[in-house]
């Protein structure tokens, strides 16, 4: 099995100067507060992106050193991050836990991988003990120039739009609703951005990492010129049989299942421990509270609404989908890539 291997070289804690003269170039870029939220958008690289994780974009492109062993995680936000973060913990860390101490039980996913850009330059190494597992909402062409030139290995998991739209209004809207001081916190109650509103921003491609299109279009255009590097994956096909995708999964990531635990159900435990009801039922993400840098602090459950395919038709009227259906097909014309009806 594939070993993680944490190198020194790899991430370091930036000194204050530089970390000053990464936000000078972030204050001089085009912002728009258009989400309302406790931060502005900027435009960076043709995606949009909150200044305090740009700061960690931009310090990974200069300092981060991509291990062979690595094996990055990307999705747009809301594309099934939270799932494939627990698939994949759960495949590498199989052998190491049982599935009563599994890691899951008691983390939320995200506070066992944090995202690259989230931590890189705070802290002296991003990669969590024992994994090799690095997860970023990143768009492939502005990943570390070390990342896109390794070995290392890329999952990449997308939603179909409708429904990672309304995953995104759901979420984001709350965001930043309730202020604590410096940190915001998440308020269910709170009076929101109109979904029209939100949904027009989204098809003009102003949303967290978008436009969408443009951050399928590089991952799915990478997987086809390196396929054995990049596994690209669809969330409609993950939910419709997990278990040959996570045997796919684990595979691709060099941690493949032995005959014999393929006999002893490993696999079907697996899914059963990463599944939407089980995930959402366990204590920590009932009760727990996700924060991060003091900028803003809303509960674990939060991430677990519905996880349905579909979803979308409670929210979107007819011609909201048709509408978008069509900017993404004009989008995706002449890839091969393609979303069911």
């Amino acid at each position: 099995m594939a070993q993680s291997q944490a190198s020194n070289a790899s991430t370091q804690v930036v000194s204050p100067e530089t970390l000053e003269r990464v936000r000078e170039i972030i204050s001089t870029l085009p912002s728009d507060n258009c989400w309302k939220h406790f931060q502005p958008l900027c435009l960076y690289q043709g995606f949009w992106c909150y200044p305090f994780l740009l700061e960690g974009v931009i310090l990974a492109q200069e300092f981060f050193k991509a291990e062979p062993s690595d094996i990055f995680l990307c999705t747009p936000p809301k594309h099934g991050t939270t799932w494939i973060k627990a698939l994949t913990i759960a495949i590498v860390t199989r052998t190491s836990f049982d599935r009563s101490f599994s890691p899951l039980l008691s983390n939320l996913p995200h506070d066992i991988l944090h995202h690259l850009e989230e931590d890189f330059g705070k802290k002296p190494d991003i990669r969590a003990p024992g994994l090799p597992l690095i997860p970023t909402h990143i768009p492939y062409d502005s990943l570390p120039k070390s990342v896109k030139d390794s070995d290392c290995k890329i999952v990449y998991v997308l939603r179909e739009p409708k429904d990672a739209f309304t995953s995104e209004y759901n979420f984001s809207t709350s965001l930043g609703s309730k202020d604590r001081g410096e940190c915001h916190e998440y308020d269910e109650s709170s009076e929101s951005m109109p979904l029209e509103e939100a949904f027009e921003l989204f098809c003009e491609g102003k949303s967290l990492y978008g436009p969408c299109w443009d951050h399928i279009l590089g991952y799915w255009k990478t997987s086809l010129e390196q396929p054995g590097r990049v596994l690209f994956l669809k969330y409609e096909d993950l939910k419709k049989d997990t278990a040959f995708y996570v045997k796919k999964l684990a595979e691709f990531m060099g941690y493949p299942f032995s005959m014999e635990e393929e006999q002893e159900g490993v696999v079907q435990k697996i899914v059963d421990l990463c599944s939407f009801e089980n995930l959402s039922s366990l204590e920590v993400n009932k009760t727990g509270t996700f924060h991060r840098q003091g900028l803003f602090r809303f509960p674990n459950k939060s991430f677990f609404r519905k996880g349905e395919v579909g979803d979308w038709k409670n929210h979107l009227t007819p011609e909201m989908a048709e509408r978008l259906d069509k900017i993404m097909k004009d989008k995706l014309m002449g890839s091969g890539l393609t979303f069911r009806a």
